[in-house]
């Protein structure tokens, strides 16, 4: 897995430093949108404020302490903490329960609607009006609108001090000028009259005066405002909770070996190099090679593989993952803010504090929403006064615009389908790097996928041996195996370790020199060895005999690799090595085709090969016999075809094409360096990720699409009406709220996202 920095305070970057500060007192993405322009004002710091996780992602160079971020956002009228070290984080854990941050949300909005429901009742219902009922309406709702609501007249006032106005203005306003009028009615009116009766209607009713009161308004649009912050924190919470799953896989102490007795110890104190024991049952506590014992792995927490996997010696296990069988000693290459576990986390954070381009347009319409909607709400008054209609029309209809046209659903569009799509994509072993990928899952047409360890299994054996007339085979393997050791490529160690399991002691190369793509060379025991492809020993002279030749096109018309090996300037026998084909990977091209893209199989092997590869899989485009230097110019000359390329691969040598694809998908069995040139990580080697990946990539972009239509479409479909005085306030907040409820409902949709990892078809 890639390496990514700590959960720290502070961390440093190619631009400085880079710190997360939670922001608290954001109530739209107008809040966010503010925040977001003072710290951008700062030199040298670029900021990104996510209003549904309610973070800033700020990096900043030297010389900027965090204590002035945190200042910064204070002097916007909002709170700002530095992240919490781990310690703090794991000392606050026992006490989450207790600190719910929507409690006193809930408290706040149970009380309002008790006392609310009688008010709208007595509004509504003219058959239960009785003499005075104005005054008892008048005692319920008063407590709504000062008490209720007074978080938002608290955001208004700090919004007022700074010369701007949010979302919570237009609340503030409109409630405490509903309240207002309903006083003046009661009071100086007619609406005191102890014989005063109401009747209610969903749009304005003329001829209205002083007789008219507002309570059922001011106490009705208070609660169900109250009620759509209460259903998006909630949201918030259970979006965010696959990346809170997954930061609590972790296991919190573990069994390490000193002097062979077992030491129980807090995670936090294990190191790289440390011997530690996972018995059955138990997590492995941090990414390691197994050392001794045998069991099955069940990885489905973060990959989500349903099969656990065998592991022995030698093997890699990662950490949070459960030993399902026998003991095991492991010894750890990989702690802390290194391991996969962590990693992970980070990833899924970046994506989740990313904005796509089209949320941030809709921030920037927010950020000059409200002035504008107070504007239009004194030209509605104007308007309306001026028409000779009366003040209790007028006024309502300014009230109705201020409250429908609030802009919270907006600021929840992207963040809350991000949150829920790729903590969702976590769980199955989907890492989504940032939100403008989505936008690339939609747009490929063709996906190019590298053979070795990505179609097939990249564990290469060694199948069998073929030495030429008058060459013993002991010595071929020794001298070919003894080269190879020294390589890294699969193919190499496949042979080295064929060697080895045939009982043949390996002797150090010198002058050992790789030609990539097409073999190696060195010098063995006095022996000058050469391995490689047929062209390779051809450039030194060194040609196959008849025989030879027909044992290399036979292991190459079944899909086979056939190594050449010749010393001392002659060709003397060739090696086949087999690469076997995953089982779901015909399942994978299959739903790949499903989702309307075409594959192609590249790879360095020959024609033959890969065409037996192709076969098996159902990929009817190959390019074979590619060096991989030139694996990026395929993908050029696709795209210069007009095609939109995604690109599938999982080695060094696919890094450059992994970058230069509209789509890059690391497989995360391969390298650092190709996850880190990707553009979405698949935990799993199970190819079908790819699809689930493209698939929910483009159901999180259609969630986000739908969210931004119904947030921008309520609001131009409904300000007009309420201008025109056909929209009783109490339905505009009602409205309103339901914008937001339904946002961040159908988010939550995503989490029933299944990934599909049939048996192979």
């Amino acid at each position: 897995m890639s390496t990514i920095t700590s959960t720290t305070p502070e961390t440093e970057g190619p631009a400085g430093q880079r710190i997360d500060l939670a922001i608290e007192g954001m109530t739209c993405a107008s809040c966010a949108a503010r925040i977001e322009r003072r710290l951008n004002k700062l030199d040298g710091v670029t900021a990104t404020v996510n209003y549904a996780t309610e973070q800033a992602q700020v990096t900043f160079p030297e010389g900027t302490e965090p204590a002035e971020l945190v200042a910064e956002v204070e002097a916007a009228g909002y709170t700002a903490h530095l992240p919490a070290t781990a310690t703090e984080t794991a000392g606050a854990g026992a006490g989450e329960e207790r600190d719910d941050p929507t409690r006193r949300l809930r408290d706040r909005l149970a009380i309002s609607t008790a006392l609310t429901l009688p008010v709208l009742l007595l509004s509504m219902v003219p058959a239960l009006q009785f003499d005075h009922w104005q005054w008892l309406s008048l005692t319920l709702a008063a407590p709504v609108v000062v008490w209720g609501a007074f978080p938002f007249h608290r955001a208004a006032w700090t919004n007022l001090r700074h010369g701007t106005a949010t979302m919570d203005t237009l609340i503030s306003v409109g409630t405490i000028a509903a309240l207002g009028w309903s006083l003046y009615a009661l009071f100086l009116g007619e609406a005191g009259d102890p014989s005063m009766r109401m009747g209610f209607d969903l749009s304005i009713e003329r001829g209205g005066g002083q007789h008219e009161i507002y309570l059922e308004v001011a106490a009705g649009v208070t609660v169900f405002i109250l009620a759509g912050r209460y259903f998006e924190a909630r949201a918030k919470r259970r979006s965010g909770a696959a990346l809170k799953a997954l930061l609590e896989l972790g296991a919190k102490d573990v069994a390490v070996l000193r002097d062979d007795l077992e030491v129980r110890v807090p995670i936090d104190q294990l190191v790289v190099g440390d011997r530690f024991v996972v018995r059955p049952g138990e997590k492995v506590a941090t990414d390691g090679i197994v050392e001794d014992g045998t069991s099955a792995i069940d990885a489905s927490l973060l990959t989500g593989e349903s099969v656990p996997v065998e592991v022995g010696p030698g093997d890699d296990v990662t950490g949070a993952t459960v030993n399902a069988g026998g003991r095991l000693v492991v010894r750890a290459t990989r702690v802390g803010a290194d391991t996969a576990l962590s990693q992970i986390a980070r990833l899924v954070t970046d994506a989740q504090n990313g904005k796509a381009p089209v949320q941030r347009l809709a921030d920037r319409v927010s950020a000059v929403f409200v002035p504008i909607v107070i504007l239009l709400a004194v030209a509605t008054l104007g308007f309306w006064l001026g028409s000779g209609a009366g003040a209790t029309e007028a006024f309502t209809a300014a009230v109705a615009v201020l409250i429908i046209a609030c802009p919270c659903a907006l600021g929840l569009a992207t963040p809350t389908a991000l949150m829920v799509g790729t903590g969702r994509g976590a769980q199955l072993g989907v890492l989504i790097k940032g939100p403008e990928i989505l936008e690339s899952t939609r747009q490929v047409d063709t996906i190019v996928l590298d053979k070795t360890g990505t179609v097939t299994t990249g564990h290469m054996s060694l199948a069998s041996v073929h030495p030429a007339d008058g060459v013993d085979e002991t010595e071929l393997l020794f001298l070919a195996g003894s080269l190879e050791d020294a390589s890294e490529h699969p193919i190499g160690r496949a042979v080295a370790d064929g060697a080895r399991q045939r009982g043949i002691d390996l002797a150090p190369v010198e002058s050992f020199a790789s030609t990539q793509g097409l073999g190696v060379q060195g010098v063995i025991d006095g022996h000058a060895v050469i391995a490689g492809r047929e062209a390779f020993l051809a450039d030194w002279s060194q040609h196959l005999t008849a025989d030879l030749l027909a044992v290399k096109q036979e292991a190459e018309d079944e899909g086979r690799t056939a190594i050449v090996v010749g010393w001392d300037g002659q060709a003397r026998g060739v090696l086949v090595v087999a690469d076997t084909v995953k089982d779901s990977s015909a399942d994978a091209i299959a739903q790949l085709r499903a989702l309307g893209l075409t594959p192609v199989l590249l790879t360095g092997d020959n024609q033959r090969a890969a065409r037996a590869v192709a076969a098996q899989v159902g990929i009817d485009e190959v390019v074979a016999e590619v060096l991989p230097a030139d694996k990026v110019a395929v993908v050029q000359r696709l795209q210069d075809e007009g095609r939109v390329v995604a690109m599938a691969g999982d080695g060094v040598n696919d890094a450059a094409a992994l970058a230069q694809a509209d789509l890059g998908l690391a497989m995360g069995t391969g390298t650092d360096v190709a996850i880190e040139a990707s553009d979405i990580t698949l935990v799993t080697g199970d190819l079908r990720a790819a699809a689930d990946a493209i698939r929910l990539s483009r159901r999180t972009l259609g969630t986000i699409k739908t969210n931004l239509f119904w947030a921008f479409a309520y609001n131009v479909a409904a300000i007009p009406l309420a201008a025109a005085g056909l929209l009783n306030p109490l339905v505009a907040g009602a409205a309103m709220a339901f914008s937001s409820v339904f946002v961040v409902t159908n988010s939550l949709r995503l989490r029933r996202f299944k990934a599909d990892r049939r048996e192979h078809r």
